[in-house]
């Protein structure tokens, strides 16, 4: 494992293990610098999801420790690990690490300092509280599922991005972030509730407004946004491959009929609503007329707000992608790069995703646990593997 750099270097995060957002809130505090230590079921028998580590590339960067919270030694253990962590991320139902004796009021009693993060999806309070769930639930319950997807079709999961990664983890990782850094200063942990729902109806903040001001319409597939635009639109094109085009502003319109070869024509007007489905025709009429390649060739240093429709591994291959280093390659796998990226203290994956128990002995070194404390952990069952 590389050494930790980035601007959370010298923070560290208890991390138990978890699904989904959880991981991924992990994952950016470790890309960031943090030393994460993992505390692992000693087998995946209880969230049966068979998984191969190395390839659950959202562990990336941590080390791990094995632990069977069922047991009195084993929370006995994590409240030590807890007493040396400067920040905790549990992802349980509410009120399941109160059941354990691991819930924040025992925790920030033993570390007053400590910031406890927790991950749900209908929040700690609230009649759905205790109720299963996952993305496409949380986002239906906010509006935004309802919002995605074309006229007169049903609503289409946005993968679960919004829900488990954008309004979950990533929500989770700015809140430790901000407590962390009103702890140094007050001296104080706090609990960060971080919900889904919470999370999700946040990065829909932009339409609050827009319906308030009457420039959003709740049915699907009429507004700018949501392919109700001729010019905000996926179209096929020769080779039975997609481009986007996101055509908003007047001048990157004008360029995108320019380069359409189409300036000339009578059309409608852009903001005709009543022309749009006359545009929508044109527009895939032209664009069936030449592969996806040959439209970048014929849009490359455009304004005209055009991107071809890439799979995820001909991203990681795009030049632009390639030349900023979006992608990189850890262990046996092609993924993301850390972000947002830092001119002083960037960021970066210190190592695989850890085998159950893998670094773990380290780690407890690393955190200022002696010889004696480290044997006394594995008396109360932590565990390591070599």
């Amino acid at each position: 494992m590389i050494p930790a750099m980035g601007p959370l270097a010298g923070i560290k995060v208890l991390e138990f293990e978890a699904i989904g957002p959880g991981p991924f809130c992990g994952m950016m505090l470790a890309d960031m610098g943090a030393d994460v230590l993992l505390v692992d079921r000693p087998g995946d028998a209880g969230l049966g999801l068979g998984r191969d580590r190395w390839s659950d590339v959202m562990l990336r960067g941590r080390r791990s420790a094995t632990l069977d919270l069922k047991s009195a030694s084993g929370v006995e253990a994590a409240l030590v690990l807890a007493v040396k962590a400067d920040a905790v991320i549990e992802g349980f139902r509410p009120s399941v690490m109160e059941r354990l004796g691991l819930g924040p009021n025992t925790l920030l009693k033993a570390n007053p300092k400590l910031v406890y993060g927790r991950m749900t999806g209908w929040g700690q309070d609230g009649p759905l509280a205790p109720r299963a769930g996952h993305d496409i639930n949380y986002i239906a319950l906010t509006g935004v599922l309802n919002a995605i997807g074309r006229a007169g079709g049903a609503p289409v999961p946005p993968l679960n991005l919004v829900g488990d990664f954008g309004g979950g983890g990533m929500l989770l990782a700015f809140g430790i972030a901000c407590a962390l850094v009103e702890a140094k200063a007050s001296g104080k942990g706090q609990v960060v509730d971080a919900a889904m729902v919470d999370g999700a109806s946040l990065l829909a903040t932009m339409f609050a407004g827009m319906m308030a001001a009457g420039r959003w319409s709740e049915t699907r597939g009429d507004n700018v946004l949501d392919t109700g635009a001729p010019w905000y639109e996926a179209y096929e094109t020769k080779d039975g491959r997609h481009v986007a085009i996101g055509a908003i502003e007047p001048k990157f319109y004008a360029e995108l009929l320019e380069r359409l070869g189409i300036a000339g024509e009578t059309l409608p007007k852009q903001l005709d609503r009543k022309g749009w489905p006359t545009l929508r025709a044109r527009f895939a009429e032209v664009f069936l007329s030449k592969s996806r390649d040959e439209w970048c060739a014929v849009f490359e240093g455009s304004d005209a707000c055009f991107a071809p429709v890439l799979s995820f591994s001909e991203a990681r291959a795009h030049p632009h992608n390639a030349e900023r280093r979006t992608f990189v390659t850890s262990g046996k796998v092609a993924q993301p790069a850390p972000a947002p990226r830092f001119s002083r203290t960037p960021g970066a994956i210190r190592g695989a995703p850890p085998e159950r128990g893998e670094g773990g002995h380290d780690a407890l070194a690393a955190w200022g646990f002696g010889a004696a404390e480290i044997s006394h952990l594995e008396s109360l069952g932590l565990g390591f593997r070599a």
